[in-house]
């Protein structure tokens, strides 16, 4: 018997075995309606979710990174949820770094054999210089992927922190975590295509697990993102946005504020409510690790 065959990922969904013969609406219909389940899996997993992101948070705030890891699918994850929290919080690799198997080349091209490994998991981490102040997700819906087995032994063997991330129960890649998610989504609409609800439960716990621990870090005041770095116009004008949101002032003082902050959001909202230059703010903001809630609410 194939050894992946009683995953709950790979086994056939009695409610899709018609969908060739479905019309078009009735075929997204259906999509749609197996992606409920995703929600609820997610939601069964919130204690393990909210306990990595403490540990998490814990690491960063010490100098340690969150590295994601996997293959296929998960690994393209972990990469893009990584990727992001620069142009949305100003964090970059010196706190979080996503890795793949296969390296960057498997973003876009398959190498479906590059998983297959567990010695290719370890010598990955190895060369990011992986250190015990450091954190590793693995990423894997079917939960037993060698590539990610392998990187979590050798955390293990380092004294890291370490989360799995998977979509069946009792997963493999779990009895090597110190936190263990397992967002059991079922069969998939097209069997075995895990990028489908497998991976949609991957991404929505990605977004908590990122978006949770800047939020911890100070990265966010109030609902708004206030380290959004402005390299764009777009952010340019999210910037003017958020600083309006955060003190009150119109859009001509927003763009006023900004210039006069060197494009430092954080610095201009407490600028402008504390009443205070750059140097000031700077400090304040430092002072108080970044919180801008705790500099209004203590100063």
């Amino acid at each position: 018997m194939s050894i992946i065959k009683n995953l709950a990922t790979e086994k056939r969904n009695e409610n899709t075995k018609n969908i060739d013969k479905l019309s078009t609406y009735e075929m997204v219909e259906l999509i749609n309606k197996e992606d409920e389940a995703v929600i609820q899996a997610v939601r069964s997993q919130l204690r393990p979710i909210s306990e990595a992101v403490d540990t998490i948070y814990t690491a960063i705030s010490n100098g340690g990174r969150l590295i994601y890891m996997g293959a296929g699918t998960s690994g393209r994850l972990g990469v893009l949820d990584a990727s992001e929290w620069f142009p949305t919080y100003g964090v970059g690799d010196e706190s979080v770094v996503g890795i793949i198997a296969g390296g960057d080349y498997a973003l876009r091209n398959p190498i479906e054999g590059a998983e297959d490994f567990e010695e290719s998991g370890r010598e990955d981490l190895i060369k990011l210089n992986l250190t015990n102040k450091d954190v590793v997700c693995a990423l894997a819906s079917s939960g037993r992927t060698p590539y990610c087995i392998g990187g979590l032994k050798y955390a293990n063997e380092l004294g890291c922190k370490t989360i799995s991330i998977a979509n069946v129960e009792n997963s493999k890649i779990g009895q090597y975590a110190d936190h263990v998610i397992e967002a059991v989504t079922g069969p998939e609409v097209v069997t075995g295509s895990t990028r489908m609800k497998a991976g949609s439960a991957q991404k929505m716990i990605l977004n908590i697990i990122s978006t949770s621990t800047m939020i911890k870090y100070g990265k966010v005041y109030e609902n708004l993102m206030v380290d959004v770095n402005p390299s764009n116009e777009k952010l340019v004008e999210r910037a003017y946005s958020i600083i309006s949101d955060a003190t009150g002032v119109d859009y001509d003082r927003s763009k006023e504020l900004l210039g006069a902050s060197n494009n430092n959001v954080k610095a201009a909202i407490v600028m402008e409510k504390m009443n205070c230059d750059l140097d000031k703010a700077l400090t304040l903001i430092d002072q108080y690790k970044g919180k801008l809630g705790d500099i209004f609410d203590k100063e």
